[in-house]
């Protein structure tokens, strides 16, 4: 039975602050991985990811990874992907937790070039969250490092502070969202 379906994946109907979905991320990046041909840089994925989130939020009131994101000098960067692609990587305080995923799942081939190992499991990805990764995918596919920077620099991220969380309300508000849907979105978050 699909993982999905049958709730291993324990994915809240609206995203929550508590709500990272590990596993799911993982195999989302493998996902943008396997469609970039096997490697991407983690400046493209980053903002493959924020995209798709985006889209998600907005069609369906939850992101596919539930992460958070931050408004960095180069454009949104998702929080707890971003420490775990770092650990991965190798220069984290916590890779030694990342073990198993860079050897089994992806590795970095340099400092900023992912790679992947294994195919991902589509069980934990859901065919709307396909369709949002798909998307990301196609926008970003041929774009430079410029390119994507100058993208992922819009409402969202202009309203907030460098190095601070970007709001769901300005992430929604970019995405074109009607501020009942907001208020509703952010209600359910607060849970």
């Amino acid at each position: 039975m699909n993982k999905y379906i049958s709730l291993q994946r324990q994915q809240p109907a609206i995203m929550t602050k508590s709500s990272f979905q590990r596993e799911v991320a993982i195999q989302a990046i493998l996902y943008i991985l396997q469609q970039m041909g096997g490697k991407c840089d983690m400046h493209k994925c980053n903002k493959i990811l924020y995209f798709a989130d985006n889209r998600h939020l907005s069609k369906w009131g939850h992101s596919i990874t539930g992460d958070s994101y931050i408004a960095m000098e180069y454009g949104a960067v998702p929080s707890r992907i971003y420490d775990l692609m770092k650990a991965v990587r190798g220069d984290s305080y916590f890779s030694e937790s990342a073990t198993e995923i860079r050897e089994g799942k992806f590795h970095f081939v340099n400092n900023k070039d992912m790679e992947m190992i294994s195919a991902p499991d589509m069980d934990w990805l859901s065919d709307s969250e396909k369709e949002a990764l798909d998307e990301s995918i196609a926008y970003f596919r041929d774009m430079s490092f410029d390119q994507v920077s100058s993208a992922s620099h819009g409402y969202a991220w202009a309203e907030t502070a460098r190095n601070n969380e970007i709001s769901l309300r300005d992430r929604l508000t970019e995405m074109g969202d009607n501020d009942d849907f907001i208020n509703f979105v952010e209600k359910m978050a607060e849970v």
